[in-house]
């Protein structure tokens, strides 16, 4: 555990204001944990009665706002009698009508308690359309009796900020602006971990336990998450509870790179998670030029200030989009892949010797003839259109990586190429993926400088350039799949598969 306060060190001045305001972070950041135990400390200090709760229970009651401010109100008197002593407690509830029901609690329990209320409405983005509407309003009109007859402070905590929260029933529509409650005076966000404090959580498991974290493996930690909350924590709990239980082995930079893997395969809660979140259309507009190399084009600021406030990008230091950390960007187009993976017919490992070793002549015999004949019907499974080659060859490579290897990506926006590293035990294979549209000239000249400087990074003297022909009017896939050899700017040699 982190120190609250650390992470939100502007929340005192706010609540000092009286000021009513959102808290919006992605899932699994440690929203629920740090407001949990912020309003424990803010009642522990003396000065305020403050109470965490959820608003999730009111989310099943779509547009009938009567039920939805009941369930509110019940979970917030459930929270306050496990959390508040008993002179700070709200009033019980008048859960008679539809109207002003929450709006009435808070003025009684406002009245009656001793101290300024502050409270956190987490999850509040769960609630729907007239539902959603009806709690902002009530907010907003009560917000002048404060803090006699009113909350103090009110904070609102969700996944977005209060515009994109659903007004409509069933996620259609956002709100578009803050307007139901303009009351609000800032947004706030709860950032990531910083290298030190990484540091620090994986001290206090060694002052506990006494089994050492080694630099080497904060290093990397920090390195695929980026201060992750969620990834830092399940990276930790991998190596401490599945690779390495014993406490008296110090845990290094290739455990840490051993439950990236196990992390990337077994896709657990938050990271399945993605697959719905990559589906929606404001992310997939987003993330599909950035995946495919291309310029992002009109994109709204809305969509990017969404995709934003969801964690699987930011701004980089030097401009520009990037995937969030490098943890996101291997497991997001393996989770694109998975229908593809699902779909692949049985493949026997012929690219192997009999010494285990990766054959990567027979590895591109094995895929040209798995693209000739399957290449198409994958196509179709690919949920992203501009990419559906790409995924449909890292299913075939995840194939092989199972068998004892891993595959590594690397993308960004502009950039107009993909780059894949498969490693196998001793042996490594890069590849450079270029897309062939119409309207463009052959990539080939382009992919071998690409490819050229990509080997030259892994100290590597041959690769594949893989060519995708997209271009319309084109024959079959299984008539125009070839490879041929090809000789870089930089005098290496390598193979061009044509797809």
């Amino acid at each position: 555990m982190l120190p609250a306060l650390r992470r939100l060190p502007e929340v005192l001045p706010l609540l000092e204001q009286q000021a009513y305001f959102v808290l919006h972070a992605p899932r699994q950041v440690g929203k629920t944990t740090a407001l949990r135990a912020l309003a424990e400390q803010l009642t522990a200090g003396g000065r305020y009665a403050a109470l965490h709760f959820s608003c999730e229970e009111g989310e099943v009651a779509g547009d009938d706002y009567g039920a939805a401010q009941r369930a509110i109100l019940r979970e917030m008197g459930r929270r306050a009698e496990l959390a508040l002593p008993a002179e700070l407690r709200p009033p019980p509830p008048t859960l008679e009508g539809d109207e002003g029901l929450l709006q009435g609690f808070l003025t009684a329990w406002a009245r009656s308690c001793p101290r300024p209320l502050v409270l956190f409405f987490d999850e509040i983005d769960a609630l729907r359309g007239q539902s959603l509407l009806s709690v902002l309003r009530q907010l907003r009109s009560g917000f002048p009796d404060r803090p006699s007859a009113f909350p103090s402070s009110v904070i609102l905590c969700g996944l977005r900020d209060v515009r994109d929260y659903r007004v409509a029933s069933g996620g259609g529509s956002t709100l578009g602006t803050s307007s139901p409650f303009n009351i609000k005076v800032e947004s706030l966000t709860l950032r990531n971990f910083t290298h030190d404090e990484v540091a620090e959580l994986y001290s206090q498991h060694t002052a506990d336990t006494g089994q050492v974290f080694l630099p080497e493996a904060v290093d990397r930690a920090f390195y695929w998450t980026q201060g992750q909350p969620w990834l830092v924590n399940a990276l930790a709990r991998q190596m401490v509870e599945t690779l390495v239980p014993e406490r008296s082995q110090p845990l290094t930079a290739a455990h840490v790179d051993a439950a990236k893997e196990l992390l990337v395969r077994r896709q657990d809660t938050h990271l399945d998670s993605l697959g719905e979140r990559l589906r929606e259309t404001r992310v997939r507009r987003i993330l599909e030029p950035m995946l495919a190399g291309l310029t992002l084009g009109g994109v709204p600021e809305d969509d990017l200030r969404f995709i934003q406030d969801l964690g699987l990008v930011r701004m980089a230091e030097t401009g520009g989009l990037e995937i969030a950390n490098p943890l996101y960007r291997e497991i997001i187009p393996r989770v694109l892949a998975n229908t593809a993976v699902a779909s692949l017919p049985r493949l026997p490992a012929t690219w192997l010797t009999a010494d285990g070793r990766l054959d990567t002549e027979r590895l591109m015999e094995a895929f040209l003839s798995f693209w000739r004949q399957h290449g198409q019907p994958l196509l179709s499974t690919a949920p992203y259109h501009e990419i559906a080659p790409h995924l449909v060859l890292m299913a075939f490579l995840h194939r092989v990586a199972n068998g004892g290897g891993t595959l590594e990506r690397e993308y960004a926006i502009g950039t107009g190429r993909m780059d894949l590293c498969l490693r196998h035990g001793p042996d490594t294979l890069a590849l450079e993926l270029k897309v062939w549209r119409d309207g463009e000239k052959d990539p080939l000249a382009e992919g071998l400088a690409q490819l050229d400087g990509y080997l030259s990074g892994l100290g590597l003297e041959s690769g594949w350039l893989v060519i995708f022909d997209r271009r319309a009017g084109q024959p079959p896939l299984f008539e125009r799949t070839r490879a041929t050899p090809a000789t870089t700017p930089g005098g290496r040699r390598v193979s061009v598969l044509r797809a």
